[in-house]
Protein backbone atom coordinates (compact mmCIF):
# COMPACT_ATOMS: atom_id res chain seq x y z
CA UNK A 1 0.00 0.00 0.00
CA UNK A 2 1.49 3.13 -1.13
CA UNK A 3 -0.11 6.32 0.87
CA UNK A 4 0.62 10.00 -1.02
CA UNK A 5 0.03 12.73 1.46
CA UNK A 6 0.24 16.43 0.25
CA UNK A 7 0.48 18.90 3.27
CA UNK A 8 2.16 22.28 3.89
CA UNK A 9 3.10 23.44 6.93
CA UNK A 10 5.84 26.19 8.48
CA UNK A 11 9.78 24.99 8.02
CA UNK A 12 10.81 24.69 11.87
CA UNK A 13 14.54 25.21 13.04
CA UNK A 14 16.45 22.57 14.56
CA UNK A 15 19.69 22.25 16.27
CA UNK A 16 22.73 21.78 14.51
CA UNK A 17 21.64 24.08 11.27
CA UNK A 18 19.14 21.40 10.17
CA UNK A 19 14.83 22.32 9.64
CA UNK A 20 11.80 20.05 9.95
CA UNK A 21 8.83 19.90 8.89
CA UNK A 22 6.06 18.58 11.36
CA UNK A 23 3.93 15.34 10.38
CA UNK A 24 0.55 14.44 12.11
CA UNK A 25 0.65 10.78 13.91
CA UNK A 26 -3.00 10.88 11.68
CA UNK A 27 -0.67 10.69 8.27
CA UNK A 28 2.32 8.45 10.11
CA UNK A 29 -0.54 5.64 10.62
CA UNK A 30 -1.83 5.61 7.05
CA UNK A 31 1.76 3.98 6.33
CA UNK A 32 1.91 0.28 6.36
CA UNK A 33 4.78 0.22 8.63
CA UNK A 34 3.32 3.11 10.51
CA UNK A 35 6.27 5.40 11.89
CA UNK A 36 9.25 2.76 10.68
CA UNK A 37 8.42 3.87 6.81
CA UNK A 38 11.11 4.99 4.52
CA UNK A 39 9.90 8.08 2.46
CA UNK A 40 10.29 10.14 -0.50
CA UNK A 41 9.34 13.36 0.01
CA UNK A 42 8.97 16.37 -2.71
CA UNK A 43 9.33 19.61 -1.78
CA UNK A 44 7.53 22.34 -4.06
CA UNK A 45 6.78 19.60 -6.76
CA UNK A 46 10.57 20.09 -7.28
CA UNK A 47 13.02 18.43 -4.95
CA UNK A 48 13.06 15.32 -3.94
CA UNK A 49 15.14 13.18 -1.25
CA UNK A 50 14.43 9.91 0.92
CA UNK A 51 13.92 10.20 4.59
CA UNK A 52 12.66 8.62 7.60
CA UNK A 53 10.70 9.71 10.24
CA UNK A 54 11.55 11.28 13.68
CA UNK A 55 9.52 11.16 16.41
CA UNK A 56 8.70 15.19 17.76
CA UNK A 57 7.92 13.62 21.47
CA UNK A 58 3.66 14.56 21.19
CA UNK A 59 3.05 11.89 19.35
CA UNK A 60 3.96 13.43 16.37
CA UNK A 61 6.34 13.26 13.66
CA UNK A 62 9.16 14.96 11.76
CA UNK A 63 11.41 14.91 8.58
CA UNK A 64 14.39 16.55 8.37
CA UNK A 65 15.15 19.03 5.76
CA UNK A 66 18.74 20.14 4.80
CA UNK A 67 20.48 23.02 4.35
CA UNK A 68 20.86 21.82 0.38
CA UNK A 69 17.13 20.73 0.07
CA UNK A 70 15.77 24.08 1.69
CA UNK A 71 18.28 26.53 -0.72
CA UNK A 72 17.03 24.05 -3.56
CA UNK A 73 13.44 24.53 -2.56
CA UNK A 74 13.41 28.51 -2.66
CA UNK A 75 12.39 28.06 1.02
CA UNK A 76 13.11 29.75 4.18
CA UNK A 77 12.86 29.33 7.65
CA UNK A 78 9.22 30.04 8.81
CA UNK A 79 8.13 29.89 5.13
CA UNK A 80 5.02 27.89 4.19
CA UNK A 81 6.06 24.83 1.89
CA UNK A 82 3.92 22.60 0.50
CA UNK A 83 5.10 19.09 -0.19
CA UNK A 84 4.05 15.27 -0.53
CA UNK A 85 5.29 12.13 1.01
CA UNK A 86 5.03 8.81 0.06
CA UNK A 87 6.48 5.03 1.24
CA UNK A 88 9.68 4.72 -0.58
CA UNK A 89 9.30 1.31 -2.95
CA UNK A 90 12.94 0.26 -1.65
CA UNK A 91 12.75 -1.95 0.81
CA UNK A 92 15.82 -0.21 2.52
CA UNK A 93 15.32 3.68 1.95
CA UNK A 94 18.25 3.41 -0.46
CA UNK A 95 19.02 2.07 -3.89
CA UNK A 96 21.37 -1.10 -3.93
CA UNK A 97 24.76 -0.34 -5.23
CA UNK A 98 24.87 -2.94 -8.01
CA UNK A 99 28.69 -3.82 -6.99
CA UNK A 100 26.85 -4.37 -3.67
CA UNK A 101 24.62 -6.50 -4.97
CA UNK A 102 27.08 -8.62 -6.97
CA UNK A 103 29.41 -9.66 -4.39
CA UNK A 104 26.57 -10.57 -1.88
CA UNK A 105 24.98 -13.02 -4.62
CA UNK A 106 28.92 -14.06 -5.60
CA UNK A 107 29.70 -14.87 -1.65
CA UNK A 108 26.67 -16.54 -0.01
CA UNK A 109 28.36 -16.27 3.48
CA UNK A 110 28.45 -12.98 3.13
CA UNK A 111 25.13 -12.25 1.66
CA UNK A 112 23.48 -14.51 4.72
CA UNK A 113 25.47 -11.88 7.36
CA UNK A 114 24.01 -8.93 4.99
CA UNK A 115 20.53 -9.90 5.28
CA UNK A 116 20.25 -10.57 9.30
CA UNK A 117 21.70 -6.81 9.76
CA UNK A 118 19.14 -4.39 10.76
CA UNK A 119 17.51 -2.06 8.14
CA UNK A 120 19.39 0.91 9.69
CA UNK A 121 22.93 -1.34 9.43
CA UNK A 122 22.48 -2.07 6.11
CA UNK A 123 21.79 1.20 5.08
CA UNK A 124 24.82 2.85 6.55
CA UNK A 125 27.13 0.39 5.11
CA UNK A 126 25.70 1.71 1.55
CA UNK A 127 26.16 5.25 2.64
CA UNK A 128 29.64 3.99 3.64
CA UNK A 129 30.60 2.35 0.43
CA UNK A 130 28.59 4.74 -1.80
CA UNK A 131 31.24 7.61 -1.39
CA UNK A 132 34.51 5.40 -2.54
CA UNK A 133 35.04 6.00 -6.25
CA UNK A 134 37.04 2.71 -6.97
CA UNK A 135 34.84 -0.32 -7.16
CA UNK A 136 37.97 -2.46 -5.92
CA UNK A 137 38.35 -0.38 -2.66
CA UNK A 138 34.06 -0.25 -2.36
CA UNK A 139 33.96 -4.25 -2.20
CA UNK A 140 37.16 -4.52 0.29
CA UNK A 141 35.29 -1.88 2.25
CA UNK A 142 31.85 -3.10 2.21
CA UNK A 143 33.24 -6.69 3.34
CA UNK A 144 35.06 -5.35 6.22
CA UNK A 145 31.93 -3.12 7.44
CA UNK A 146 29.74 -6.41 7.12
CA UNK A 147 31.94 -8.64 8.95
CA UNK A 148 32.36 -6.06 11.50
CA UNK A 149 28.74 -5.02 11.83
CA UNK A 150 28.35 -9.06 12.24
CA UNK A 151 30.69 -9.38 15.13
CA UNK A 152 29.77 -6.01 16.71
CA UNK A 153 26.13 -5.50 15.96
CA UNK A 154 25.04 -6.24 19.46
CA UNK A 155 27.62 -4.29 21.22
CA UNK A 156 28.09 -1.71 18.99
CA UNK A 157 26.09 0.77 16.84
CA UNK A 158 27.10 1.70 13.26
CA UNK A 159 29.58 4.73 14.14
CA UNK A 160 31.11 2.97 16.66
CA UNK A 161 32.00 0.40 13.92
CA UNK A 162 33.19 2.79 11.11
CA UNK A 163 35.02 4.61 14.00
CA UNK A 164 36.26 0.90 15.11
CA UNK A 165 37.14 0.07 11.51
CA UNK A 166 39.38 3.44 10.74
CA UNK A 167 41.35 2.90 13.82
CA UNK A 168 42.18 -0.23 12.40
CA UNK A 169 42.92 0.85 8.74
CA UNK A 170 40.75 1.37 5.86
CA UNK A 171 41.42 -0.76 2.89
Amino acid sequence: MECANLVIATLEPLRGGYYYIKIAKEIVNQFRYKRKTRLICTLEDSVEFRCGLNHLGDGNFFIIISRENLSRSKKNPGDIIEFEITEDPSPLGVEMPEDLEVLLQQDPALGEIFERLSAGKKRGIIYQIIRIKSIDKRIDRAIKLIREASLLSSTYGLDEIVYITNILGNP
